[in-house]
Parts: C-alpha cells; structure tokens; sequence
C-alpha cells in the first residue's frame, strides 16, 4: 500500500526548494520540475519536511509495519536509507542500509528501511556515481493486510464569505490531483461541501457529483461549517465517515489530504476516533510554520512550534516531537464523523472560539505530520477592530464549559488587561466593544438562542473602528514614521516614567505618530496627540485621538462591571455550563439559520 508520495516542488503551490530536498552544486531541478538532474558527486537530501517518512508517528497510531520506498531512477546511484532524531540540541542520525543502483533506463526499486529503533524520521540519501543521472520520483509503502484497513471517505467542509478567487483556486486544485484523477485512489472517497455564507458563488458553474455547495445565512464560521456538518450528516449518496474543516482563504497541498486518509485508513482500533490536524504555514513565507496544534490552558493560549523554520532539518526534527495539545483549528482539521451527531454540533458563537470549543469538547486523540498542512496568510498583519468583542465574549463562553477552575479573580485581570491596552492605544470604541461582550455572557445562552447572530454582527462591525484609504484621512500617511514604529524602544527608566504617568496620558502631548494597527506596543502611543493606525496588507488605515476625560471615564465604567464579575460570575458559568448542549443539537440549529436541509444537493 502506498502510504505517501515523495514530492516535487510546483509553481502555484511552493516552490521552497529545500522543503521537499537539499541538494549540493552538482545536482539540479530540471525545467519541468518533474525530475533531479545530477553530476557525478551529486547528492540529494530527502530529510525534509515534505519528504522525509515520520516512522514514529506511523509506528504509534498506525497498524503500518514494515516500510520501503520505491523510487524512479536512471544512471548509476549509491542509496542510502537513514534515519533522524533530535535529542536535546543535536540531530542523531544512523546509516540503515546502503545500496548500489544502475541503469541505462528509467526504472524502478524498491528497498525496505530496517532499523531496531523506529524513532524520528526515515530518509533517503542519494549520490550519483556518474554524469546524467537522474531521479523521477517515487514514494513510500507498507504491506498492509486487507482486513486491518479502515473504510475511509473524507468530507471537505468549507464555509466561505465572498472570497470567490480562493475558492475556485482550491477547487481546481482538488479537482486536478484528486477528484479527477483516475490514478489518485482518492478521487471517489473525497466529496466537497461548501457553506456560502456570502450567497455569491455561481453554483451551476462550480458545483457537481462531488462539490456540493448550499446558499447559507451568515452566521459566522460556527453557522458555516455547522450548515456543512449537518448536509454531510444527511447526504444520501455520499456516507462519509470524516469532514475535514477546511478555512476557505488557504492554498491547499494535495498531498496532504492523501497523506490524511492513508493515515485515516491504516490507524489502529485504540485511535478509531483520532483527529488529524495540518499546521498553518505562512503563505508570504511558505518554509515558516504558524502553529501546528495548540493547547488554550484558559484562554493563555499556546501556538505550539510556531515560528519554525521547515528548511531546516533541526526544524522538521521537531516538528516530530509530540507536544500537549487541546485542538487544532479548523484552517484544516479531519474529524471523526463519530463524534458529529444530531445532539453535538458546535456551539453558535459565530467566530472565534468555534472551533476550539468543539475541539475541548470532543477531541482525544490529535495527530499531527509534517506534510500534512496549508498556507495561510499570516495573522500579524490583519486587525479587525470588532473582534474584540468576540474574544472577550467567547472566551468566558469556553471557559465556562470546559475550563471550570476558570476564577472571577482571573478574569478581572484579563479583562482590566484589555480595556487598558485599549486605553494607550485610544482605541475607546475597542472598550465599548468589550464591555458589550461581558455584558452579553452574563444574558446567558439565552442570549445566543435568542439573538440574531448575522444582525448582531452587523451591529458589532458598525460599532468598531472603520479603516479607509489613507488618501482620505485628515492626518497624513508618513511610511518612513510607520517602518520607525517597530523600532522604538525604550530603557528601564522610561519605561517606569511610562507606566507611572499610564503611558504618557497623564503627560502633555508632544507629536503625532503612525503605527502598525496590528504590530503596534503602548510606547508607540507615548505622549502622542493623534495616532494613525496602518493595515499593510488593505492599504487602509484609521486615526485615534487621546482623549483624557473619556479614558478616565472608561476606568470609572470599570466598576459596576468589576461589580457585577465578583457577585454574578460563579452563577453565570454555571448557568452556560447547564444550559449549554440546548444549543447544540440540530434543530436548534435548524431554527438558528432559519433553513431547513438542502437533502437534494446530495443525491
């Protein structure tokens, strides 16, 4: 059986060359980038984060025994086979076999990796032993009996809000490798189920047998991918026993999904109900890792190997480490069908926290690889002004139902944490924001059966910061003055004399300033009058103003709400903790999007 394919790199997905082979002088990717072109004393690494096989994690969750690798090569090669591990801050690596290649022809061999201790990650190592050798490819495979192989078909679940470009990109995409492909063994166990939030997709042009895409309210990532769970729940031609939560915004690594259901397909009985999540990797720098799995620990959330480099060996190395983990989110995570039932749908909070709600809830054993992940573009430079009354919100939410050790102590110190944050930054629709999203968790989950969620957010975007071309603001754009704001530092001393006059507001105003509005720090905001705030990627920006009296207006407004955290908040968690699973079965859900199920889409 073949468990994964040793990759080239592809112009439209990644072209980070040393994400898929190291390679010395004498060796190069031919024009097609469909082959290795090599001189004689060329050596290929495959140690890498596409194409290195990671044993270990195979060995763990799968019935996958032995292991060899098949490669297409031509001329004369030494092959070794190897393996990798880190330990502490060295790299161990051990000879497993060492073969001699020779052929005029392109041809084929097949050589099993034996090792004693299965740890880290196998590879191959090939020389080339003369000019005009050439390597076309190849892939890892196991025997695995027959009866020891799961059923396996994968329902994509997407939800998507006008963003046509990603999606037909992604669709062509799966179309071309996977669901038209006759020699992917993939291609009848993948369907696609697209949410449109946005009602903009042409669906007679991009809907068939295997795209399914239904009109949906908007209600939020939480009213997309829910929509698409319970269309796959009642698709009567297609039974799938995973949907893969799949972000709509992402470029898709086919290979990943093969690589997720050779896995789905081999697991062992222990991890019947396993998740397999895909790391985000940044799209602008495709070799730099964002997350790959995270743990919440109560809202003090940990992205875990982020900022990993994956054209480094040490990098994939400890990409293989298994670290504690809560869930993953739902750019790209295959979950069980098993646990998607009428009486377990995710939780209607529309965004942020969806995802990690159902993951707390329902996940148990979470396996993550590398080659299995997407490309996003990276979070730093996006700000929405409104999503702060999602976080606030949807985090008391979360913590209420799974984090019970949750203190009122605890949130006070989170939430005094954020209105003074918002504070030095001038951001004072920020705390208006906030303090809504408090008040609402106290309404109970009476609130979120109750409320329009699409009018609701409509609200909560009108009631946060608009950012508009810079052309059309009365203050100046000064880029010189935004690229100095990430560098502004400032000693011990200063700091003190910052913290001390809360961040110069105490102080008079002296300039105006121009700020990252994601990246920027409170020593961007010292002592200035007007703060023109900067997205990098929109080319929009917005202004705020130091306003003494309303700054100190927001502290006092602090103390009813301090009030009401110390005598209501134990009651509050509570009550969402009782009342919480009324929310999520479908027919409230049914009720919620005001829709009753598209069964005809699927048959």
């Amino acid at each position: 059986m073949k468990l994964q394919n040793l990759l080239m790199p592809q112009a439209g997905l990644c072209t980070q060359q040393d994400m898929y082979f190291r390679l010395n002088k004498k060796v190069h990717l031919s024009d097609c980038h469909q082959a290795l072109a090599f001189r004689k004393q060329g050596v290929a690494w495959f140690d890498t984060y596409f194409n290195g096989f990671s044993i270990e994690k195979w060995k763990k969750y799968t019935v996958v025994r032995e292991v060899s690798v098949t490669l297409f090569l031509k001329g004369k090669f030494e092959i070794q086979l190897c393996s990798k591990e880190k330990i502490h801050q060295t790299i161990s690596e051990r000879e497993l076999s060492v073969t001699t290649f020779d052929s005029g022809e392109i041809t084929s061999i097949t050589l099993p990796f034996r090792s004693y201790e299965e740890k880290g990650m196998y590879f191959i190592r090939l020389e080339a032993l003369e000019d005009g050798a050439q390597y076309w490819g190849g892939w890892y495979e196991a025997d695995v009996l027959e009866e020891n192989l799961w059923p396996v078909d994968i329902a994509i679940n997407i939800c998507t809000f006008r963003r046509e470009p990603f999606i037909k990109r992604n669709l062509e995409i799966l179309r071309k490798h996977i669901l038209q492909n006759p020699d992917n063994e993939m291609s009848q166990h993948l369907q696609v189920f697209i949410s449109d939030n946005g009602k903009t997709l042409d669906i007679p042009a991009l809907a068939d047998k295997q795209v399914h895409i239904v009109p949906n309210k908007n209600a939020g990532g939480a009213g997309g991918f829910t929509r698409g769970l319970i269309e796959i729940m009642h698709c009567l031609d297609y039974r799938a026993t995973h949907a893969l939560f799949m972000d709509d915004e992402i470029l898709i690594e086919p290979e990943a999904l093969y690589r997720t259901y050779t896995l789905l397909r081999c697991r062992k009985r222990e991890y019947e109900d396993l998740f397999i999540g895909g790391a985000m990797l940044r799209l602008d720098q495709q070799n730099i890792q964002v997350e790959a799995g995270a743990a919440w620990y109560a809202g003090n959330l940990v992205s875990r190997k982020s900022g990993v480099d994956l054209n480094t060996v040490d990098g994939c190395l400890y990409n293989e480490i298994e670290e504690y983990v809560e869930y993953n989110a739902w750019w790209y995570c295959c979950t069980p069908m098993s646990v998607v039932r009428e009486d377990n749908l995710p939780l209607p909070i529309f965004i942020r926290g969806d995802d990690l709600e159902y993951g707390l809830r329902n996940m148990k054993h979470l396996m993550l690889m590398n080659g299995i992940c997407v490309w996003h573009e990276p979070f730093e430079n996006k700000y929405s002004s409104f999503l702060e009354y999602y976080i606030i919100r949807n985090l008391l939410y979360d913590n209420a139902l799974h984090c019970p050790n949750f203190s009122k102590w605890q949130f006070l110190r989170r939430l005094y944490g954020s209105v003074i944050r918002q504070l030095f930054y001038y951001r004072y629709q920020n705390v208006e924001l906030i303090f809504r999203g408090v008040n609402d968790f106290f309404k109970g989950v009476d609130f979120l059966r109750e409320t329009d969620g699409e009018k609701l957010h409509q609200e909560i975007m009108a009631a946060g910061y608009k950012a508009r071309p810079v052309e059309e603001l009365e203050m100046p754009f000064e880029y010189t003055d935004y690229e100095q704001s990430f560098r502004e530092n400032d000693g011990r001393l200063h700091k003190v004399v910052r913290m001390v006059t809360f961040n110069g507001l105490l102080l008079p105003t002296k300039c105006n300033n121009t700020v990252s509005m994601a990246q920027c720090r409170p020593i961007n905001f010292y002592r200035a009058k007007n703060v023109l705030q900067y997205d990098v990627t929109s080319k929009k920006a917005f202004v705020t103003e130091k306003q003494v009296g309303k700054s100190l207006g927001y502290l006092f407004r602090l103390i009813p709400i301090t009030g009401r955290v110390l005598f209501q908040f134990e009651r509050a968690k509570e009550n969402v903790s009782q009342d919480a699973e009324l929310l999520t079965t479908e027919s409230c859900w049914r009720e919620y999007l005001q829709t009753a199920l598209q069964e005809e889409v699927c048959v």
